[in-house]
């Protein structure tokens, strides 16, 4: 059952990478946290291990679904090379940051996190188009909070970078397919920060890599991976927008459950 839980959240997460550009670490996280307590992880690493956790399938997730938007011309390859530096030391500085948190405050900020975007989803807000990339500097400083928020909740960043690249006057299927590739500078430096500073803990399951677990990254990197690529098929051919606000409803569930688990 546990094995078949990473499995159904890696084809979820994948599907989602694909189809919304959105990281599948909002689908990822909570149902990470929700096997770990079930394990009866220690409570206090349970969110640092979800949110490791979850940075080290986009990885693989995020390969594949960049690959698919290339194959279909949807990635500016020089966005991608421009803001990878701020993604990288905001990823880093953001894990580091993490593993300074406990989980309560960790949950809080991912509760914040998804419900502030299901909320953008069912307003369909985007940014009006009227600029372009805001210069060297300033791109690279945008990739760096993207990173750091990334890093605190456990996505590909999709959700910030997407806006993003409209608001710099995108078509909505190139910021998509561009937040893909970005999605993997973010969850390789991610992922090597949760390793750094998981290893400097004790007290962690078994089979774990830092805040790494390696059977629930196994699990749902290759059902992920087999996914991402039809998500972005099905981009093509389903009404998104109708799409997103049944995916909104999903995270207000997911805010509101764990902010009342705090209580």
């Amino acid at each position: 059952m546990e094995f078949l839980l990473y499995f159904i959240a890696g084809a979820g997460a994948g599907i989602l990478s694909g189809l919304l550009g959105v990281g599948g670490g909002t689908v990822i996280v909570p149902i990470l946290v929700f096997i770990f307590t079930a394990l009866a992880f220690p409570s206090e690493h349970i969110m640092h291990i979800a949110l490791g956790t979850s940075l080290a399938t986009i990885i693989l997730t995020s390969i594949s679904s960049a690959r698919a938007h290339h194959k279909k011309q949807n990635v500016h390859w020089s966005v991608v090379k421009l803001i990878t530096p701020g993604i990288v030391l905001g990823t880093l500085l953001g894990a580091l940051l993490a593993g300074q948190l406990n989980t309560i405050v960790l949950k809080c900020i991912f509760a914040v996190f998804v419900l502030v975007i299901a909320t953008q989803m069912v307003l369909s807000f985007t940014p009006a188009s009227h600029r372009q990339l805001p210069g060297k500097l300033g791109t690279l400083t945008m990739g760096g909070i993207i990173g750091v928020v990334s890093s605190l909740v456990g996505i590909g960043g999709g959700s910030l970078s997407v806006p993003f690249l409209i608001y710099c006057n995108f078509n909505a299927r190139y910021a998509i397919g561009t937040s893909s590739a970005i999605g993997l500078p973010i969850a390789v430096a991610g992922t090597m920060g949760f390793i750094v500073t998981g290893l400097a803990e004790g007290n962690l399951p078994e089979y774990s890599l830092g805040y790494i677990y390696l059977p629930a990254f196994i699990g749902i990197a290759v059902a992920s991976i087999l996914t991402a690529p039809f998500g972005v098929y099905l981009a093509h051919r389903l009404p998104v927008p109708v799409l997103k606000k049944l995916f909104a409803l999903l995270l207000y569930i997911v805010g509101l459950r764990m902010l009342w688990s705090l209580i």
